[in-house]
């Protein structure tokens, strides 16, 4: 076999795996809003007690998502991925015997946090991007991103039936099995051949040196403030979405529906995406994601509540889900190339992630004090404006030429 035919095997091993990764990884944690009734429910709680975990949850993951990413560059994909298997199994696990608010805050806020980060987008989409060549990154970036929607598609139905017939206990342990097979698929992501060889002329950067070019760079802190905007948004509908139904008469069939056909066209979405960044400017492509989200939102709550109005949106967000993520890590990669690409997106992962505690949290918070999500929603579409200016601030131009 000649070196040519052994990388592109090695590429599509890792694509491969990084897409089964992430549809597992991103499938099952869409289907925690799913526990949020049958456990507040069984244990006496107000929607903050278990959205806050959530929120916690998102959090921590942005937190460490800078480290877990620089982890993943300095000794290898492989093993942080691993690493982040074992530990959403065993976060999952202990979310199924979770009887308190604190032991809930552990597992389903601390353990899977932690897990998340190692086992979702930052870290895979870097790894394939250091695979492929600059021309054709934002396509690879969003093949292995339609695969966590196409996990989200099928876990979201499959978690919603096991907790109707065995309970949400026995869903969240046969969850568990399910993730535990990251760990065998974290053997197919090869580390040779990924990034650029290091040579006399490239020498490589301190991290310490990379962070300053990063804090000195506009672009890069306008890039994560819009990145704020789309984990606010995702993780407010996607934990609240169905509990705002329910409030309006719909059954919890209705809610799962909508999140799988989130997840069904977030693969048309995240796609389109990624092929349309390698022939466009991807930030005007980001402007036009947070507009069209703004006015979905608007239409959707003057619109009468349906079945159908439900459906049709779950459409449109599936299509403008998760299709920032090939387009942003993808203007990181164009700034500062791709050797100290996990530690960069984690960084401008972060912001997304304060975002998402942000959504997750105040949408509990509002619906405990007012019954309702009124503010929220509004709060939801101020920021898709918001979404739009920023990223008239951002400049394309790279900094870093490591590609």
């Amino acid at each position: 076999m000649s070196i040519a035919q052994d990388h592109r095997k090695t590429l599509l091993y890792m694509i491969i795996a990084s897409a089964l990764i992430l549809g597992l990884s991103l499938g099952v944690r869409h289907g925690f809003a799913l526990y949020l009734t049958p456990m507040s429910a069984e244990f006496h709680w107000g929607h903050q007690v278990f959205s806050l975990a959530i929120a916690m949850q998102n959090l921590i993951w942005g937190f460490v998502q800078p480290f877990t990413g620089a982890l993943a560059d300095r000794f290898g994909t492989r093993i942080v991925v691993a690493v982040g298997g074992v530990l959403y199994t065993l976060g999952l696990i202990l979310v199924a015997f979770s009887s308190s608010s604190w032991l809930l805050n552990l597992s389903l806020g601390i353990i899977l946090g932690l897990a998340l980060s190692a086992t979702s987008f930052s870290v895979l989409l870097s790894a394939v991007g250091r695979a492929v060549a600059p021309e054709k990154r934002s396509m690879a970036m969003g093949i292995a991103s339609a695969a966590g929607s196409f996990g989200q598609f099928i876990m979201l139905p499959t978690t919603l039936l096991l907790i109707q017939h065995y309970g949400w206990s026995a869903a969240l342990l046969i969850s568990a099995v399910l993730i535990a097979l990251i760990v065998p698929l974290s053997l197919w992501i090869r580390e040779n051949g990924q990034a650029k060889p290091i040579t006399a002329s490239s020498p490589p950067l301190q991290f310490s040196s990379v962070l300053k070019i990063a804090a000195k760079h506009a672009s890069f802190w306008w890039l994560a403030a819009g990145f704020f905007v789309c984990g606010f948004q995702v993780v407010f509908l996607g934990v609240h979405l169905p509990s705002y139904l329910i409030d309006h008469g719909f059954d919890a069939t209705t809610g799962t529906v909508f999140l799988a056909l989130v997840g069904l066209f977030n693969i048309v979405g995240t796609y389109g995406a990624g092929w349309l960044g390698d022939r466009y400017s991807k930030t005007r492509l980001l402007m036009l994601i947070y507009g069209l989200r703004g006015i979905a939102f608007v239409a959707f709550l003057l619109l009468p509540l349906t079945v159908y109005s439900v459906y049709a949106f779950g459409v449109v967000m599936g299509i403008l889900w998760l299709s920032t993520v090939p387009l942003t890590n993808g203007l990181v990669a164009q700034m500062f190339g791709v050797r100290y690409l996990s530690m960069l997106s984690g960084i401008v992962f972060l912001t997304h992630q304060v975002g998402s505690f942000l959504g997750g949290w105040l949408g509990g918070l509002n619906h405990d004090v007012t019954g309702n999500y009124n503010t929220i929603w509004m709060f939801s579409i101020a920021l898709s404006v918001f979404g739009v200016l920023v990223h008239l601030m951002v400049k394309e131009q790279a900094v870093i030429h490591d590609n």
